[in-house]
C-alpha cells in the first residue's frame, strides 16, 4: 500500500487562511440517467517522510466489524454538527470530522456563505450496510489506521447512489474523513483482491505515485499529458470537467492527499485521493476514485466530486 499519509499534526487555525472565494459550481459526477420512455488557518497538510508500514505492538488490530461501526458513528456525528447553526466556523466541529480534503471543505463552506450561497454539505442517510475494505494490521501504518467504505447514500442532488469514502484515525483518536467522492452512473466498484483473512492486498506504490501525478499535471498543466507514463481515459470527469472551470476562477492543485487504494481481483488497482490548493487559496478540491486495469497505461474514472 503506498504510504503517502501526509496527514500532520493539525494546528493552526482556519479562520487565518486567506482563502479565495470560489464561484465555479461543478456537478458531483457525470448526469443520472434519464427516465426511461414510457414505461476545506487550513490546519497545514504538510507532506512528511513516508512511514514504515509495521505493526504497532501498542494498538488492537483493527477488524472490519470495528470499521463499520466507525462509519456509523461518524456519520451520526456528522450529522448532528450539520444541524448546528455556522458548524463549518467552528474549528474543533471540523477537526473532530475531517482532514485532509475534506477538512478544506469547511473553508469553502465559508466562501459559499460569504457569497449568499447553501451550504454544499447534506446529512448522509444510510439505505444499504457498508461494505469495508481493509488492510492486513501489519500493513497499517505506524501512525494509525484506515480503511475504505462502500456506502449509499443520497448525493447532493438528492439521488440515491454508491459512494466511496476514506477514514484514517491517529492512535487513540476517532476516525475522521479524508476523501469522499460518488460513484459515477454505470460504474461500480471493483472487486479486490482478498487475502485468506479478508483483507485487500497493498496497491502498487509507483503506479499510485503516478497516477496522482498525472492528475495534478493534467489540472495544472505543468508537463505533456502521459508525461508520467499515464493517460486519463477519453470520457473521465476531468476531461469534461476542465474547459468549464478553466473559464472561471481557478487556483492551481498544490499536491494530492493521501492515496488510498488495494489491488483488484483481475490485478488491477483501485486509488482514492484528493487534489488539493495550496492552504492560503482555498478555492476547490477535487476527489477521484480511479481504476487502472492491469497491464494498461489509461486511467479509468470510476467516480468524481468537485468541491468549490
Amino acid at each position: 500500500m503506498r504510504r503517502t499519509l501526509l496527514i500532520a499534526a493539525l494546528v493552526g487555525s482556519l479562520a487565518a487562511c486567506a482563502a479565495v472565494p470560489g464561484r465555479i459550481t461543478w456537478p458531483s459526477g457525470d448526469s443520472p440517467p434519464a427516465p426511461a420512455a414510457s414505461p476545506t488557518t487550513t490546519p497545514p497538510i504538510t507532506p512528511s517522510a513516508t512511514p514504515t508500514p509495521t505493526p504497532s505492538p501498542t494498538r488492537a488490530a483493527l477488524t472490519a466489524p470495528e470499521a463499520a461501526r466507525a462509519l456509523r458513528t461518524w456519520v451520526s456525528t456528522y450529522n448532528a454538527t450539520l444541524r448546528k447553526p455556522k458548524w463549518w466556523r467552528q474549528n474543533a466541529r471540523l477537526d473532530a470530522l475531517f482532514i485532509e480534503g475534506a477538512l478544506h471543505e469547511g473553508v469553502l463552506e465559508r466562501n459559499h456563505e460569504d457569497f449568499g450561497r447553501k451550504p454544499g454539505h447534506k446529512p448522509i442517510n444510510l439505505t444499504t450496510d457498508p461494505v469495508i475494505y481493509l488492510p492486513r494490521p501489519e500493513k497499517q501504518p505506524a501512525i494509525g489506521d484506515w480503511f475504505i467504505a462502500q456506502a449509499t447514500y443520497k448525493d447532493t442532488k438528492g439521488h440515491a447512489r454508491p459512494h466511496v469514502l476514506a477514514f484514517f484515525r491517529s492512535p487513540g483518536q476517532p476516525f475522521r474523513l479524508a476523501v469522499a467522492t460518488p460513484i459515477h452512473w454505470g460504474r461500480r466498484m471493483p472487486k479486490p483482491l482478498l487475502d485468506a483473512d479478508g483483507h485487500v492486498t497493498d496497491m502498487d506504490d509507483d503506479l499510485a505515485a503516478a497516477v496522482a501525478k498525472e492528475y495534478q499535471n493534467f489540472w495544472n498543466h505543468e508537463k505533456k499529458e502521459g508525461a508520467s507514463g499515464y493517460r486519463l481515459a477519453k470520457d473521465s470527469f476531468s476531461r469534461k470537467a476542465f474547459p468549464a472551470v478553466y473559464k472561471g476562477l481557478y487556483v492551481r492543485f498544490a499536491r494530492h492527499g493521501s492515496i488510498f487504494g488495494f489491488r483488484t481481483a483481475d490485478g488491477g488497482s483501485f486509488l482514492l485521493f484528493a487534489l488539493l490548493n495550496n492552504n492560503k487559496s482555498v478555492n476547490q478540491v477535487l476527489s477521484e476514485a480511479l481504476l487502472v486495469p492491469k497491464g494498461s497505461r489509461t486511467i479509468q474514472e470510476l467516480g468524481a466530486n468537485w468541491f468549490s
